[in-house]
């Protein structure tokens, strides 16, 4: 059973991309989520405690993560936590708690990003899809060009 769950901290290392022996892309990293609250008799913010979640990217999603988080970017991400159960070198049972993460990309709260639309590999593009990735930005489109004048919808909705 695996809960689903949002993460939010900083990254401890650059991800680890390698490759299972069927060729598929696999990431690893480490998040470390904590609590910052507001300590009214100091006056001041103060970390809690800290949480470091191991997680594994699979797929494209760890491909382009690899390229784009480094260690120390604020990220947000999103996934399924689970629990599996193992005996170590020296025959102690032991419990690992770990997320498989579905999502993930860098915090827009103290930093800036330029989003770069990824090629896509194994999917065809539809025709629609295919005239979205074409526009260039400032190319006019109904829903993004305010209207005024003769057509305008002024302060009525429009629907």
């Amino acid at each position: 059973m695996s809960a689903t769950t949002t993460l939010i901290g900083n990254t401890t290392s650059d991800i680890d991309l390698r490759f299972t022996q069927g060729g598929r892309p696999v990431g690893n990293v480490t998040i470390a989520v904590s609590d910052r609250k507001y300590d009214k008799a100091r006056n001041e913010w103060v970390d809690g405690d800290v949480w470091f979640a191991r997680c594994t990217l699979w797929g494209e999603l760890a491909e382009h993560a690899a390229a784009s988080i480094r260690k120390g970017t604020r990220v947000i991400a999103q996934g399924r936590i689970s629990q599996r159960d193992f005996e170590d070198r020296e025959g102690v049972k032991r419990t690992a708690v770990e997320v498989t993460l579905e999502d993930i990309g860098a915090s827009m709260r103290y930093a800036t990003a330029t989003v770069t639309r990824a090629a896509s590999s194994g999917r065809q593009q539809t025709g629609q899809q295919a005239e979205w990735d074409s526009r260039q930005p400032g190319d006019s489109e109904a829903w993004s060009t305010p209207t005024s004048g003769e057509g305008s919808y002024g302060d009525d909705t429009p629907f």
